[in-house]
């Protein structure tokens, strides 16, 4: 009882903290005239310091490092971690008992959460692990033949490509891959690019919407727009889009959408989403086996046995925050903080920035290099002097260090790592 009496009070505080900001500050957020947009004012909140340093204070990160590698996985904040914990201690009470007839029955309302968050009927949302369980289960599920051909990039993530590379290996299907060069600041340019390789034999369009590597936004409307209209379908790898851009996984226009949680909605580690188009559902085979494999039922997509139901749970606190800040708001905040820094280190020497400035083509990661210098190297300089912990990379035409602030992160760590960029550029 007392423990949840805790709970119940950091929660109300969190809340209250939150609530408070919003309201106090709300009139930078009214419209100012009919149909106005619902954040007219916005650029003059996105560096309001207060109301961010309390949001930062509802993380528990580690202040003996900066972490700038929340594109890997982002931390929840407080909340989540400590209704997952109490979801936990429930479930050990009695786990057949607690976890099978009352965590349970919170899928359905979680789910229908979801659905508001995603803007899609609820009845095409499948609760899972992460992004590469869900686009695992179109891949592997969708009925494809020998000679069928699927278009990915070599920038997509290395799971989803190893994926399609064991379909053709095992099954004789055609996967193909077109490379860019990023940053690509030209819609036509990389919708075109798709078009070109596809042939009479093209089934699937696999699309990147953030590629992890740089945080390059692609144009995924307009190329869905295009497979459609040559009649092909599409899959959309969410991972690093869904609870970061303002968007509805409807209007995106595809097929399939998998996305992870535990990236910047902050949702507990080990969640993820799958959504697949109404229609779709009957066509795609469960990953895991199903008494009724070919129903209309997306839940078919969810009989992964005894699961971890805290972590399910604790995915509904996550909603509530992220929905306390906004997602407007939450998107420009975090491409203000990648803007804040890259912009006051591009000028140095033999720096590279490997990502757009525009806001069309990118938000929160950013990648960086410097000539004559790995990746590897800076990544250790920055760690081991000044305990920013970020991740190099190495893949395919990219090699540089990755960076991702989160809405947590303060301006003033960010000027510690402009200041060990300089370093790093005087050395």
């Amino acid at each position: 009882m007392n423990s949840r009496r805790t709970f119940i009070k950091d929660s109300a505080i969190s809340f209250g903290i939150l609530s408070g900001l919003t309201n106090g500050l709300s009139p930078l957020f009214s419209n100012e005239k009919e149909n106005a947009s619902p954040f007219p004012r916005f650029d003059h909140f996105v560096n309001e310091e207060d109301y961010w340093s309390a949001i930062s204070q509802c993380f528990t990160v580690n202040p003996s490092i900066i972490n700038l590698n929340n594109g890997g996985v982002s931390p929840s904040p407080r909340i989540v971690q400590d209704a997952v914990k109490r979801y936990c201690d429930l479930s050990n009470e009695g786990p057949s008992y607690y976890m099978w007839r009352i965590l349970d029955q919170g899928r359905e309302p979680l789910r229908r959460s979801l659905g508001v968050l995603a803007g899609c009927d609820p009845e095409e949302i499948a609760i899972n692990r992460n992004a590469t369980e869900a686009l695992n289960t179109v891949i592997y599920g969708l009925d494809l033949h020998t000679g069928d051909e699927v278009l990915g990039t070599k920038q997509d993530y290395p799971n989803m490509i190893n994926a399609w590379k064991q379909r053709a290996s095992r099954e004789g299907i055609v996967y193909k891959q077109i490379d860019f060069d990023f940053p690509v600041e030209d819609d036509e340019k990389i919708v075109s690019a798709f078009k070109n390789a596809i042939t009479e034999n093209t089934k699937i369009i696999h699309i990147t919407h953030v590629i992890n590597w740089v945080g390059q936004i692609l144009p995924v409307k307009k190329i869905c727009g295009m497979a459609r209209s040559h009649g092909i379908k599409t899959i959309v790898d969410g991972a690093h889009s869904f609870g970061l851009l303002d968007f509805d996984i409807p209007e995106l226009g595809c097929d399939f959408f998998g996305t992870s949680l535990h990236k910047f909605l902050s949702a507990p580690i080990g969640s993820g989403l799958l959504w697949i188009k109404k229609d779709n559902i009957k066509d795609i085979w469960p990953l895991v086996c199903n008494d009724n494999p070919r129903s209309e039922n997306i839940r078919k997509f969810e009989t992964l046995g005894t699961r971890n139901f805290a972590i399910e749970q604790g995915i509904h606190e996550a909603i509530h925050f992220h929905n306390a800040i906004g997602k407007k708001r939450k998107e420009n905040r975090i491409r203000f903080l990648k803007n804040y820094w890259s912009a006051k280190v591009k000028d140095l020497p033999g720096v590279k920035i490997h990502t757009s400035f525009k806001d069309q083509y990118a938000c929160a990661i950013c990648g960086i290099s410097f000539e004559g210098k790995t990746a590897a190297e800076l990544d250790s300089f920055l760690f081991e002097k000044y305990k920013i912990h970020c991740v190099s990379v190495k893949w395919e035409n990219i090699h540089c260090v990755r960076i991702t602030p989160h809405i947590y992160t303060k301006l003033s760590d960010l000027d510690i790592l402009v200041d060990a960029l300089h370093h790093f550029a005087r050395s």
